[in-house]
């Protein structure tokens, strides 16, 4: 069977973008650049994405564009005979399942939210009353299965329509309304009655800042190193599949920096949205995960058409989350049709049910399996710390590895396939920073994930 390629460039940039834009971007970046002061902590954010997050994403579309295999068989098609890089097929389908198994659930309050909000459900509440609205919902597990199978089979039958009919064409809408959104969204926050406080806290950096966390600088710099890394979603193949859908016209690292690029600037748009809006409205802008469903639906309240406001934004926000799933549903799909064969359909419906099943804990985790103790709280907090915290920095060494060492890939066929094509070129005189200096950071984010998990 031939493999199904892209109609365009602009569609392979969108649609990895969306990948990698989802809700680190939009949800996680804001209240983490809160915690730790502001515009001097995105400063440290875009310097860690540039020397960790870029050369990783060259390397995952690399090793796809090479094998045109996703990640249960690129390593196969590409290793040294005798080897077992492949054996982290397992890992690479292990980290997609999981994501899945919370993200659907987060998916569907977004979309849950965007109809409650158009509907006026907020309006008129005060602040404790819409605290508990979430609260409620949390103990409503009947309404958050729901939402989440909407989703699941919203996604689903975008891509059972294919790579470029489905996946392409309706990513690609998706991804010109998302910014389209967010621009008039933050074009309406910078013009609210004391929001100047908020840009200067967002834009004006100041470095003492970064030192008031109770860790200290160490914890700030840890932060960033954090968000750079996991903001791409590397290393479980995610990106890898879309690699296996280009041709060789352009260079992958020119490639890969376009969709850094827009990837970084529909977060510092959410900042825009969002830090101009809290100190216009005298809201603590590090109010964590809180910030989205508590914090934000108190500001729109207040604001004036809040309700469009809020429609708006929380439509924003289940189209990142959206963008993510649909990327992410495609190479799960793209899994079975590599190891067995079979047609995108049966692929889907198998899938489908399996993903429904599979999301489950995650819902129940918050009502009738809440008296579960895991290592971290809630089914979410654990499914998303072994995701986050391993399969994610773990993945991405074995890409650093497989394409440096000797007994891998290798770091000549690596170069010789992320260089072909028009653009910019990845540097030869990068090889030693990306065979032995860059494993060593990825381990440190590795083993400091743990050390902050169980502090």
């Amino acid at each position: 069977m031939e493999r199904e390629k892209f109609s365009s460039r602009l569609g392979f940039i969108l649609i990895s973008a969306g990948c990698a834009i989802g809700l680190g971007n939009v949800w996680r970046f804001p209240y983490i650049t809160g915690k730790y002061g502001g515009a001097a902590f995105v400063i440290l954010y875009l310097f860690f994405l540039v020397i960790l997050g870029l050369p990783i994403m060259v390397m995952e579309f690399s090793v796809g564009r090479a094998s045109r295999k996703s990640a249960a068989l690129s390593f196969d098609v590409l290793e040294p005979k005798g080897t077992k890089w492949h054996l982290y097929k397992y890992g690479a389908m292990a980290g997609n399942y999981l994501l899945m198994m919370f993200y659907t659930t987060i998916g569907g309050w977004m979309l849950l939210y965007f109809f409650k909000t158009a509907l006026g459900q907020f309006d008129g509440l005060t602040s404790a009353e819409v605290s508990d609205s979430f609260g409620k919902l949390m103990g409503q597990p009947g309404l958050m299965t729901l939402f989440m199978i909407i989703t699941v089979v919203t996604c689903f039958m975008i891509c059972s329509l294919g790579l470029q009919k489905g996946v392409e064409k309706i990513t690609k809408v998706m991804m010109v309304c998302l910014l389209g959104l967010m621009i008039v969204l933050a074009a309406r926050s910078l013009l609210l009655k004391g929001g100047e406080e908020g840009i200067r806290f967002y834009l004006f950096p100041d470095f003492k800042k970064l030192t008031e966390g109770s860790g200290g600088l160490w914890e700030a710099v840890y932060a960033a190193m954090g968000q750079s890394f996991f903001t791409l979603s590397l290393g479980i193949g995610a990106l890898a599949i879309f690699g296996s859908y280009i041709g060789k016209e352009r260079s992958l690292t020119g490639e890969a920096l376009s969709i850094a690029v827009l990837d970084t600037f529909v977060a510092l748009m959410a900042g825009l949205i969002i830090f101009p809006a809290c100190f216009a409205y005298d809201i603590q802008p590090d109010s964590g995960p809180n910030l989205i469903f508590i914090t934000l639906p108190n500001v729109f309240n207040a604001m004036k058409g809040g309700r469009l406001w809020g429609t708006l934004f929380f439509l924003f926000m289940s189209f990142a989350a959206f963008s993510t799933i649909i990327a992410v549903f495609e190479n799960i799909l793209s899994f079975a049709m590599d190891l067995t064969g079979c047609s995108r359909k049966k692929a889907v419906v198998i899938n489908l049910i399996a993903i429904i099943v599979l999301s489950l804990p995650c819902v129940l985790g918050f009502n009738v399996l809440s008296g579960l103790k895991l290592p971290g709280g809630s089914v979410l907090d654990f499914e998303d710390f072994l995701v986050s915290n391993n399969l994610l920095p773990l993945g991405s060494l074995i890409y650093l590895l497989f394409c440096t060492s000797r007994y891998g890939w290798g770091f000549r066929n690596f170069m010789k396939e992320a260089n072909t094509g028009e653009g910019i070129k990845f540097p030869s005189w990068a090889r030693f920073y990306v065979s032995y200096i860059l494993p060593v950071i990825v381990l440190l984010i590795f083993f400091m994930g743990y050390w902050s998990f169980f502090h």
